[in-house]
């Protein structure tokens, strides 16, 4: 069994859940919501009130059969079938409210989760600490489960106290020991099937964990199924996508026996119900104190009232996993929410647009402190060109790393531009699925850039030939399939090339490029003025900079340079 966080079902919960709560009702679609809920609550009351009248119906209905009363017969029967056309269109709509209603909540709460695990690079972090197990999976699915779930338990609670309300006085009326007997009878019934079912909640949590990686290592085999067919990985890939299976499948063996703990006692359950209320209403019968109907109207009562009183025991399943769904739920604020204040002696992120700057910048590895860059103090303004090179691929991973922001460990100050004047270009190009113009132009500046603008870019570093395999500008392609790596890479640099930044920095061009293919982008970027940093550790003609970075073990580095040709 795998260890958990602790259930924080807790006032902060509490909080959470009615702050976002409040916070929908009083969004955009806050109007929608409240007029479908106040559609539900009078379909609620509707139902409710049908269900009594036709209890009366039912009670009359038997009655007259017992009787032999033909004409009170037919016309108990006609108010019967009336009853049950009414009950239909109403339990028809209350499900389509309740859909649409479940909808609106989940599409307002995932847009929500979305933009928040987006911001401030909340991904990024999450990744890096793994705190969040499956955050995908979290939004896709456990958002989706708690919007629906919630919305379903809120109207089987409100349902069950207007079912109460409602029948309470019904069954009182004809029996107040049956109506004792519904009530110590729900009561017990709810404790033995909390204590037997209490393990469901943390095994419901646990199968959406496996069941999620077994799906991501489905579709890693998908995504990288040429390098496993290259490389004869299949027993590997195999091996691991058994373990996954194996894991999800002993859970789910656990659930299913305790559900079948709790089924024995539910079933037996449910099969009493029908049977208590004749028990103890028909020796009233028998001794001629009640009509035969009030036997009917009793045991419908009594099977909506305990219906409602035995909410734990008839959907404990469901609740269950409705607890594990709001465990996993709420950590996704507490994720998601802005990280602390850098502590001092943090490293610092201030925002210039004419130079970047690094102010007794000192790195740091992660994991054992050991110090990487010490004590970095360099000004880079524009129109200087550096190379980066030398030092540990560690000393360098970190150096861009802290550039773009997302490198923690270390302290001392970074002076930069906004991300509108710098362009990172990591070593790894990245190019998501998409039309070629969403991969090229900056989103929102897709109208602000002209085709011809594109295609001359694209001719410029050699790429013309693009347009065409991919059927033109607008036609969603996934590149990896369809472009070599050093593509994908001058692709990068054409994107960076119509966003027109100050600055930027390149990260190890030459592991994707040839050393002809570099020198020609540094020559672009020249033409257009663009100031740049190249991290690099090949040999690389200097003509194309005015300084070097030398990077060496131990943290130290110098500043040299280069004499003009």
């Amino acid at each position: 069994m795998r260890e958990h966080p602790p259930v924080r079902l807790d006032r902060e919960t509490w909080r959470r859940f009615t702050g976002a709560m409040v916070e929908l009702t009083r969004s955009e679609v806050g109007g929608r919501v409240m007029t479908l809920f106040a559609l539900l609550i009078g379909l609620l009351l509707a139902i409710s009130g049908l269900n009594v009248f036709n209890s009366y119906v039912g009670r009359d209905f038997m009655t007259a059969i017992e009787q032999r009363d033909r004409s009170g017969f037919t016309r108990e029967a006609v108010r019967y079938l009336a009853v049950f056309a009414a009950l239909t269109v109403a339990a028809v709509y209350l499900r389509f409210t309740e859909e649409r209603l479940g909808l609106v909540c989940r599409e307002w709460l995932t847009r929500r989760v979305l933009h928040a695990y987006l911001a401030r690079r909340t991904y990024y972090r999450l990744h890096a600490a793994g705190t969040l197990p499956n955050p995908d999976q979290r939004i896709a699915d456990d958002v989706r489960a708690f919007a629906t779930s919630t919305l379903s338990l809120l109207l089987m609670l409100l349902n069950g106290t207007v079912t109460v309300l409602a029948f309470s006085g019904v069954l009182w009326s004809i029996s107040p020991l049956l109506f004792a007997a519904g009530v110590v009878y729900a009561a017990v019934g709810s404790l033995f099937t909390i204590w037997l079912g209490r393990p469901l909640v943390w095994l419901n949590y646990d199968q959406a964990d496996y069941e999620a990686e077994f799906r991501a290592g489905l579709v890693h085999l998908r995504e990288n199924a040429e390098s496993v067919a290259l490389l004869h990985r299949e027993a590997r890939i195999e091996s691991r996508l058994r373990r996954q299976l194996e894991a999800l499948i002993a859970n789910m063996r656990r659930i299913i026996g305790v559900n079948r703990q709790v089924g024995f006692f539910t079933t037996g359950y449910n099969y009493l119900i029908p049977v208590l209320p004749v028990l103890i209403i028909a020796p009233r019968f028998i001794s001629g104190e009640i009509e035969f109907g009030v036997i009917t109207q009793s045991a419908m009562a009594f099977s909506h009232l305990l219906g409602a009183f035995s909410l734990i025991v008839t959907q404990f399943q469901s609740i269950s996993t409705y607890a594990a769904v709001l465990t996993r739920i709420t950590a996704l604020p507490q994720t998601t929410e802005p990280a602390a204040p850098p502590t001092p002696g943090g490293i610092e992120i201030a925002e210039a647009n004419d130079r970047l700057a690094y102010e007794q910048l000192t790195l740091r590895s992660p994991g054992d402190g050991r110090v990487l860059i010490d004590g970095l103090s360099l000004a880079v303004p524009i129109g200087l060109r550096l190379l980066v090179r030398g030092g540990s691929d560690a000393a360098r991973v970190a150096l861009v790393r802290a550039t773009g922001g997302i490198w923690q460990a270390g302290e001392g100050r970074i002076v930069r531009p906004d991300t509108a004047h710098l362009h990172l270009l990591p070593e790894r190009p990245y190019l998501p699925p998409g039309t070629l113009r969403e991969v090229l132009v900056r989103t929102g500046d897709e109208q602000a850039v002209a085709t011809l603008q594109v295609e001359h870019t694209l001719a410029g570093l050699g790429l013309d030939g693009i347009v065409g395999r991919a059927g033109g500008l607008d036609v969603e392609r996934d590149w990896d399939d369809i472009l070599s790596l050093d593509e994908q890479q001058l692709l990068s640099v054409a994107r960076a090339l119509l966003a027109a930044p100050q600055f930027a920095f390149l990260d190890r061009l030459s592991t994707a490029l040839t050393a002809d293919q570099v020198e020609r982008v540094l020559q672009i970027l020249n033409q257009r003025r663009i100031t740049y940093v190249m991290v690099d550790d090949t040999e690389s003609r200097l003509v194309f900079y005015d300084a070097v970075l030398e990077l060496a073990e131990g943290g130290t580095w110098q500043l040299k340079r280069v004499a003009p040709a």
